[in-house]
């Protein structure tokens, strides 16, 4: 029972971390990207989505899959991490040489000569990452997500205050490539100084042995995942023009600032601790299915309400040079709809060692989507159709992911629907409430935003109320233990003030 309550009071803690990192982060992120695209024009971002699949598949295939298996395996020693280490490290150095050789394909295939010398520079990223990657385990592990936060907000500011400069200067385009740089050098600086653990000389090939036979359907399913998807950053930059895959990126880049913070800040503490109960088939499908209400609960809304005030919000905040970007936005809502319940519906696959299911799995999501494209491209859809495809795919997978993991919990589709619904139908009354007013609104954007999300904001939780939707308890649940905490320390303080 005390093992218990030290998991569940971590649990909380993680979460509040894991959420305040992400939203912090991200917070900042956006900020930056707001005065960056203020500063720089779409073709700018476009150039930088042209490349970003081979750094994002490079990423992948340094992590092999062994970041998974150190935090599923309880028992990890010191071989085990150096190993994963030193093969990091060398993966990196031998990736960055394929794509330093390879850059002046690749700006052919683009037609953008300053693709050569900016993949070149940008690549150093996959080295610098190699050194983070078993230092951000090791936290993970321990589910310290407030030294992760403090990191990385520290390289946000300072990243991000050097790509203001330079943009501000006329550096172009080479802002973001300076911006990227900088932010992975700093993570990587101060999680060493941080950590105290230091990797050693080893490669211990029975402990690569073990962990490769985990992590390799991770990896392949990794890699599957990535192409696909950055796969329209390939196929917008090489058929339509760069300021057009900028406004796509744009708007890609902002649907991301919501649902992957919720996505990356629950998955990021239901993995470590969903694998402490992989044992307890109960137990794991309690925490599974809390997990789930919750995060649609937050989720939902949130998309759908953005969706909703697209138009007044990309004008407020990157001005209308970026309009062109509202109508990929409000699709990509949609979609990113759907991002935390496959991310947490695979995790179960992961901590049941499932693997070979999860790789299974991604080969036919990824058929599904490649047809999907394909249609799209035959019917002359043009980017929206392509989009469209996205959407459509999101919602196939979800129903695939939450087929498999079924299976492995005794938590079935038809159930996991019945406990998602609610905070769905709500939400799209929500939607439609916010995108009607929109009507007798007057024509000033910042006016419309502020009153068409205080509209959202009311509607649904007085709905949510109405129907006693159990989302709202679980989030007040979880969120309880840290009111009574801050009002300790309100009164701590101003006992103190007043002796």
């Amino acid at each position: 029972m005390p093992e218990l309550n030290s998991l569940k009071k971590k649990t909380i803690s993680g979460l509040f971390w894991s959420f305040l990192d992400l939203i912090a982060n991200q917070g900042l992120q956006f900020i930056i990207q707001i005065i960056l695209a203020r500063l720089l024009i779409p073709k700018d971002f476009g150039v930088i989505g042209m490349i970003s699949i081979f750094i994002a598949l490079s990423a992948t295939l340094i992590d092999s899959g062994f970041s998974q298996a150190l935090i599923r395996n309880k028992e990890a020693k010191e071989e085990d991490y150096s190993t994963v280490f030193n093969f990091n490290l060398v993966i990196s150095i031998m990736l960055y040489i394929i794509l330093y050789l390879s850059a002046d394909s690749i700006s052919i295939y683009f037609n953008e000569p300053r693709l050569i010398s900016i993949l070149r520079i940008l690549s150093l990223v996959i080295i610098i990452n190699s050194f983070s990657i078993v230092q951000r385990v090791i936290l993970t592990k321990d589910i310290d997500f407030k030294t992760q936060a403090n990191i990385n907000v520290i390289s946000s500011v300072i990243s991000g205050t050097v790509a203001i400069i330079c943009a501000y200067n006329g550096l172009g385009v080479w802002s973001l490539v300076i911006r990227i740089l900088t932010m992975q050098l700093m993570q990587a600086v101060l999680l060493w100084f941080k950590n105290k653990w230091k990797p050693k000389l080893i490669f211990d090939a029975g402990s690569f042995k073990n962990m490769f036979g985990f992590g390799w359907k991770l990896l392949a399913s990794g890699v599957i995942n990535t192409v696909y998807t950055n796969l329209y950053y390939i196929i917008i930059g090489k058929i339509f023009a760069a300021s057009e895959l900028g406004y796509y990126t744009n708007a890609q880049k902002l649907n991301d600032a919501v649902s992957q913070t919720i996505t990356m800040s629950v998955q990021r503490v239901s993995y470590p601790v969903l694998s402490k109960l992989q044992d307890d088939k109960d137990r794991l499908k309690q925490a599974y299915r809390k997990i789930i209400k919750t995060v649609v609960f937050i989720n939902f809304p949130l998309m759908l309400g953005l969706a909703a005030v697209a138009k007044p919000l990309i004008i407020v905040l990157f001005g209308y040079k970026w309009s062109g970007s509202v109508i990929y936005f409000q699709f990509l809502c949609f979609a990113g709809m759907m991002f935390p319940l496959h991310a947490i519906n695979l995790d179960i696959l992961q901590v049941k060692g499932r693997s070979d299911l999860f790789l299974r799995l991604e080969i036919l999501k990824k058929a599904v989507f490649t047809v999907l494209i394909i249609a799209a491209i035959i019917s002359k859809s043009g980017i929206m159709g392509l989009i469209g495809a996205l959407v459509l795919n999101s919602y196939i997978s979800y129903f695939l992911n939450s087929y498999y993991s079924a299976e492995l919990i005794d938590y079935s589709t038809k159930h996991q629907l019945v406990d998602i619904l609610p905070a769905f139908i709500v939400s799209i009354i929500m939607g439609i409430v916010v995108y009607a007013s929109n009507v007798f609104m007057p024509n000033i954007d910042i006016i419309k935003l502020i009153f068409e999300t205080l509209l959202g904001l009311i509607t649904y939780i007085v709905i949510s109320k109405v129907i006693n939707a159990e989302g709202l308890h679980e989030i007040y649940k979880l969120l309880s233990p840290l009111i009574v905490k801050l009002k300790k320390i309100k009164a701590d303080r101003k006992y103190k003030k007043n002796k």
